[in-house]
């Protein structure tokens, strides 16, 4: 299959997801996870419509972006160091994965020469995982309100990934956990914060995801195959 028919029947899904939901299919976002894959499937997908690509290593995102002439806007989704920030600066749309205040004024301090701020999700640990990066749900509101006063960012909305699971109503759970958080920080009212976007859901849930809220959907496998390093 090709990543042009790979694309086609994901959107064709999350159409069907959404309708099921009751949603507006164009309030859902496909970001294409490209980690570990070259160049030419990025332009592939490119040149299939996908606007939006996700990448989750700082030294390769830099490759990619540096060498890419392609009209699209880079997303950076995985596990960032502050040291490492500004390799990004100016070159993403948004980032997905700040959950500490550290990171956050990094973040900050390297956006204040650019011309507008950059739109980030705050990265949640919903299911208290030891293992993965991330904010507890109790730990959520108090770093929100920290981040708010930060002036070259805009806190845009939450991130997660859920305990993985074989079975994709198993997530169900957690993306609606996710969703009540978002309400709650979105009824505090701060400057600077809105929850506009909930990234959650992958290859394997993301029709779930979506009806319980998503509005970026971070897809990879489904689109480019599976990585040579799974």
């Amino acid at each position: 299959m090709t990543i042009q028919n790979s694309i086609d029947q994901i959107r064709q899904r999350i159409d069907t997801a959404c309708h099921k939901a009751g949603r507006d299919p164009a309030t859902v976002h496909l970001l294409a996870v490209s980690k570990k894959k070259p160049l030419n499937a990025i332009e592939e997908a490119a040149a299939a419509g996908q606007k939006l690509f996700g990448e989750n290593y700082v030294q390769e995102f830099v490759g990619k972006s540096d060498d890419s002439r392609l009209d699209i806007d880079w997303h950076f989704i995985g596990g960032l160091q502050s040291n490492k920030v500004k390799y990004l600066r100016g070159k993403v749309a948004m980032i997905h994965s700040v959950d500490r205040l550290s990171l956050a004024k990094e973040i900050d301090r390297q956006w204040g020469g650019c011309e507008s701020p950059v739109a980030i999700l705050i990265q949640v640990n919903i299911g208290d995982e030891p293992t993965k990066a991330g904010v507890t749900a109790s730990e959520l509101e108090p770093l929100v309100r920290q981040l708010a006063l930060l002036q070259n960012l805009r806190i845009c909305g939450l991130m997660a990934i859920p305990p993985q699971s074989d079975n994709p109503e198993e997530s169900r759970h957690w993306f609606r956990e996710m969703r009540k958080l978002a309400d709650s920080i979105e009824t505090l009212n701060l400057q600077n914060v809105s929850m506009t976007e909930l990234s959650m859901g992958m290859s394997d849930d993301f029709e779930v995801a979506i009806e319980e809220g998503a509005t970026l959907i971070r897809i990879g496998t489904a689109i480019f195959g599976a990585r040579d390093d799974a």
